[in-house]
């Protein structure tokens, strides 16, 4: 059966004292406590080394040495343990210098009885256990907020940042130090989002997995789920925990683009039989009556024409919509992402400069390779291009055009400052025939898609109304 008692250590050169408080803690608690002697610093250091004591009492006065030298053995080896210094009469700068060392308490020889000690002994030892709690929690909770793969970020209700874990610091591109200097809301891409989060979480509510966006240093947008709560009510302060799923919802989107492109190429293929069988019935009958009634004078050849011609649009309207919406035979060859984009900027370069838009290119230096079809891959950027020319205002724009290597993945991102594009438009852009032009089918983006898709790559759109356009194709690495 284990002992239960608690083992002391007392660290004294003269055994009469180490007789009178063996006896002292006898007569209070006799079966409470063990106490070992260890008469020199030698044998005190070896003691110490076994780590087999709960506390420890040590004289001020260890022959050369002090019980000074003993904490700060402890210090050195990195053993914590409660020590209660002994000294044979009181001195305000001993205590002092004690307590500073480590030790928990300090008392006189000749001034302490039984109940005392045996208080003191107590005391010491629950003070250490709470103290060790306590710092094996703070431990762990660091342990959490360092190692955290979400973004955390202690802020008061006043939005000042107090304190933010590196993941946050990875993630939103800002050193620790500009942190601390930010207010909450520069992390939120709508003020309004960031004040009313503010006010939610500053009130009596917690903020359970609410979704938000964020912008980091670079300008890039961060979709995050949010918990949050407050921690100090007096202090107001809280602690935000952002998931980031800007991947996940991408991903999300990416595959709903993939289900309406399947969908729009049925409904395309439905279209083309259930509308062309009868156009070509009407074709062939208007080019039979045409023949038949070659010497006519009257008005009937200018309406067979008509009808002849909105015939024709409608079958070419159809071809559009077919190839737009069905999976192609691409001729795939290895090119750099970098070349890619300078081939469909060379087809661009005419309407770039007759609109006069300043023109920026930024390009990985990586050997970033893809797997495409030159041609398609032309018709697929030159669309984005000329739109976003199309979107700007003859001698002010401004067209950013980046390439970039991203893990398995090469990236092009296309950036416009024209006048946007509105929120209940952005989820039907690559929908086909849908287009704000007064000229145009709108099937352009739809075939963008279509052939990034081929590619196995994604699209995205980032726009507001008055802050430009962003798009960005993600294609596979060769």
């Amino acid at each position: 059966m284990k002992d239960s008692r608690i083992r002391i250590l007392m660290i004294d050169d003269d055994e009469d004292d180490f007789f009178l408080v063996n006896t002292l803690l006898q007569d209070v608690n006799g079966n409470g406590y063990i106490i070992d002697w260890a008469p020199t610093y030698d044998r005190a250091i070896e003691a110490i080394g076994q780590k087999e004591h709960e506390l420890y009492l040590v004289d001020y006065r260890l022959g050369r040495y002090t019980g000074l030298d003993i904490l700060r053995h402890f210090q050195q080896i990195g053993y914590e343990a409660p020590v209660i210094m002994l000294t044979g009469k009181g001195d305000y700068a001993i205590d002092n210098e004690a307590m500073m060392a480590g030790a928990s308490d300090y008392l006189v020889k000749g001034e302490i009885t039984g109940p005392e000690l045996e208080r003191a002994i107590r005391y010491g030892i629950m003070e250490f256990r709470h103290l060790r709690t306590i710092a094996e929690n703070e431990r762990k909770y660091f342990g959490i907020f360092e190692k955290s793969h979400d973004l955390i970020v202690l802020a008061d209700c006043n939005m000042n940042i107090i304190e933010v874990n590196p993941i946050a610091v990875r993630k939103m591109k800002y050193s620790r130090d500009e942190f601390l200097q930010m207010n909450l809301k520069d992390l939120f891409v709508q003020e309004a989002e960031a004040i009313q989060f503010v006010q939610d979480i500053c009130g009596d509510d917690a903020i359970v997995q609410k979704e938000f966006s964020f912008k980091n240093k670079d300008g890039q947008k961060l979709e995050v789920l949010v918990n949050a709560n407050k921690l100090d009510e007096q202090l107001g302060t809280f602690l935000c925990v952002a998931e980031d799923i800007t991947e996940k919802k991408r991903e999300e989107l990416d595959k709903r683009q993939q289900e309406k492109f399947v969908i729009s190429g049925r409904i395309a293929r439905v279209i083309a039989h259930e509308v062309r069988n009868p156009l070509t019935n009407i074709l062939l009958a208007v080019g039979q009556f045409k023949q038949e009634d070659a010497a006519g004078n009257d008005d009937r050849q200018l309406y067979l024409d008509i009808i002849e011609r909105n015939c024709t649009r409608i079958n070419q309207l159809v071809t559009e919509l077919l190839q737009s919406t069905r999976m192609m035979e691409l001729h795939l060859q290895e090119y750099h992402v970098n070349t890619l984009v300078k081939n469909a900027l060379a087809l661009a370069e005419d309407r770039i400069r007759l609109n006069d838009i300043r023109l920026h290119e930024f390009y990985t230096e990586e050997n970033t390779t893809v797997q495409a079809d030159d041609e398609k891959m032309n018709i697929a950027l030159l669309n984005i291009l000329i739109n976003a020319v199309e979107a700007m205002k003859p001698g002010e724009g401004m067209l950013t055009v980046t390439t970039s290597a991203e893990n398995d993945k090469a990236c092009i991102r296309i950036r416009d400052n024209g006048t946007g594009i509105p929120e209940e438009n952005k989820s039907r852009l690559f929908d086909p025939f849908f287009t704000s032009k007064t000229k145009g089918t709108g099937l352009g983006l739809t075939s963008t898609q279509n052939i990034i898709i081929n590619h196995k790559g994604t699209i995205n759109v980032e726009s507001a109304p008055g802050e430009g356009t962003l798009f960005t194709i993600t294609l596979p690495r060769a």
